[in-house]
């Protein structure tokens, strides 16, 4: 079976689904290919009708009084699916410490889902519902530096996810055995779709427990490490455990019929546990596909640093959707092939010799797990540097060539439609563009640095300064431009704040080259390399310059995001 995107309708993408000879699928890959290219300029189109704001998204993605007062230490969740009527019913045990003195606290838990019953010690602290949001009422104010705990009931039909992870929700399939296959995917979302939380990026639990009541024929599997196992009945209860800090939406349950399998990798930090689960009948195809893992590792740890969860280990889980960077437990479904569903983005053919989910989703542990940003407004952060970790990988197994071509070649697929960076406290992204223009602002800093073992150092300290942190934009840009001794803030603020492409303007006259930056913002000063025969570095302003140089052959470094006219 194979899910077709054919039209955008109203708020959601149709659904076609076409059963499909063996002898067809070379080409319907490549029409499931152009499908999701065409799914992304829906989603678009469909973002921009939900350009009004309303007191929700407010509520959604903003510090409001009622969850500044206190930060969250634990989840302790436990949820019991039921497969035939797609429902889930659960208790989430929510440790907090109070920040200051505090009566009334915000829990989020998105519609059809509801809170039955909230308990904090002998006492039942009363709640009224706003939409997705609850108000918990204590009964007397709880004081600046306690740490207490609730106990959340909740139970419902959670929204079910139409095209995950993109549309997302609780995921009820069956595997092609025709056994149950249910997992979670909410990043944007967010994770009160399916469990009561504080649902907001800036804070992240120090820890947390799942979990899975489910049928004793079904395994289930969830973040860090498996801490206990019962059988009651006809029912088998997993409980598994993270000890480091986790984004809200990365908690998730995969519950199926899985096979598993055990490795490790030694690392910068000693041995790494390795844990791979997939359904049965695909255990062949994934040993052999999984053995990019270790050379995946490796890259990333020489250029980002230690692998940023030991304690927890590694883990890919086969999933019912293309995959997600659930925090040491990340998700799969790729198909065990190389590529993006056997495509490469970039064009260049330097992108079918890997497999993209392997190597994005888990560069994900170092951009978006461990430095993860307050607001999703911010997220290029996350998705620019995975998405330039592709590169680097390239750069690992191929050459710096072959990584410089890939970068390049991705930038075909971005829009300019909008900015990176998108308004802050409604819980709103930027532009798609976050992942291959994100990727190709980094791959231009890299090149004004000029300096590949600095630039390495530079990622490296990135993860040690900002580790297990939530940061913002404006922290990271500050970074670099200290780490790199250069004034960056202008470049950032064309490629994240505009939607133009800064255009290197030049006119040759006999041996006098003139030349300057336009279509840019105040101030853009971003310096440049042209080769004319050898390399010169040229220092362009919003104003005109001129040197002397036979500028005859002059060809600009493609490396730099820019466009270029000769006058």
């Amino acid at each position: 079976m194979i899910k077709f995107l054919h039209s955008c309708n109203g708020n959601a993408a149709m659904i076609s689904i076409f059963q499909i000879p063996n002898a067809y699928m070379t080409k319907i890959t490549s029409l499931l290919f152009t499908a999701l290219i065409f799914y992304t300029s829906c989603q678009s189109q469909i973002t921009a009708k939900k350009d009004t704001l309303t007191l929700q998204d407010t509520l959604r993605g903003s510090i409001t009084a009622e969850r500044a007062w206190w930060d969250v230490i634990k989840y302790d969740i436990t949820v019991e699916p039921d497969f035939a009527t797609k429902t889930l019913k659960g208790t989430n045990v929510i440790t907090f410490r109070s920040n200051g003195d505090g009566q009334r606290m915000q829990l989020d838990m998105q519609k059809p889902m509801e809170i039955t019953r909230i308990s904090f010690g002998k006492t039942n602290p009363t709640f009224t519902r706003n939409g997705n949001v609850y108000y918990v009422d204590f009964k007397k104010k709880l004081i600046k530096g306690e740490v207490n705990n609730i106990t959340v009931e909740f139970r419902g039909k959670p929204r079910e996810a139409v095209t995950p992870p993109w549309d997302g929700g609780w995921i009820w399939q069956r595997d092609s055995f025709g056994n149950p296959w249910m997992s979670v995917a909410c990043q944007g979302l967010g994770a009160s779709v399916w469990y009561p939380c504080k649902d907001h990026q800036s804070d992240e639990p120090d820890s947390a427990l799942l979990t899975m009541i489910v049928p004793s024929d079904l395994t289930a599997i969830g973040n860090g490490r498996l801490r206990k196992l019962e059988r009651s009945g006809q029912k088998s209860i997993y409980t598994w455990a993270v000890v480091n800090p986790i984004n809200s939406y990365n908690i998730v349950p995969y519950i199926g019929r899985y096979v598993n399998w055990t490795g490790e990798y030694n690392g910068e930090k000693g041995k790494l546990d390795l844990s791979y689960w997939v359904l049965e009948g695909n255990l062949t195809k994934a040993k052999k596909q999984f053995t990019q893992v270790i050379p995946m590792l490796k890259c990333f740890e020489h250029w980002f640093g230690p692998y940023p969860f030991y304690e927890d280990g590694y883990k890919l889980v086969e999933s019912p959707h293309l995959g997600m960077e659930h925090q040491s437990a990340i998700a799969y479904g790729n198909g065990f092939e190389n590529g993006y569903l056997g495509k490469d983005l970039s064009g260049t053919g330097w992108g079918k010799k890997w497999d993209f989910i392997i190597v994005h989703e888990s560069a994900h542990e170092w951009f978006a797990n461990n430095i993860t940003t307050k607001d999703i407004a911010d997220m290029w952060v996350h998705e620019g540097f995975t998405n330039y970790s592709e590169v680097l990988f390239i750069t690992c197994e191929y050459g710096v060539q072959a990584g410089n071509e890939y970068a390049i070649g991705l930038r075909k697929s971005i829009h300019n439609d909008k900015p990176l960076i998108a308004p802050y406290g409604v819980n709103k992204e930027g532009s798609v563009d976050m992942y291959a223009k994100g990727a190709n602002l980094v791959h231009t800093i890299r090149q004004i640095i000029n300096d590949d073992e600095k630039f390495r150092t530079i990622l490296r300290n990135m993860n040690k300064e900002f580790y297990h942190q939530q940061v913002t934009s404006e922290q990271i840009e500050l970074y670099l431009s200290q780490q790199s001794g250069k004034d960056l803030s202008k470049i950032f603020d064309q490629y994240l704040r505009t939607t133009m492409i800064p255009r290197f303007e030049f006119v040759i006259a006999g041996t006098k080259l003139r030349y300057r930056w336009s279509n840019c913002v105040e101030g853009f000063d971003m310096p440049l390399k042209i080769d004319t025969g050898s390399t010169i570095w040229l220092s362009p302003t919003t104003e005109w310059k001129e040197t002397k140089i036979d500028a005859s052959t002059l060809v600009v470094d493609r490396n730099f995001y820019i466009s270029s006219s000769k006058m």
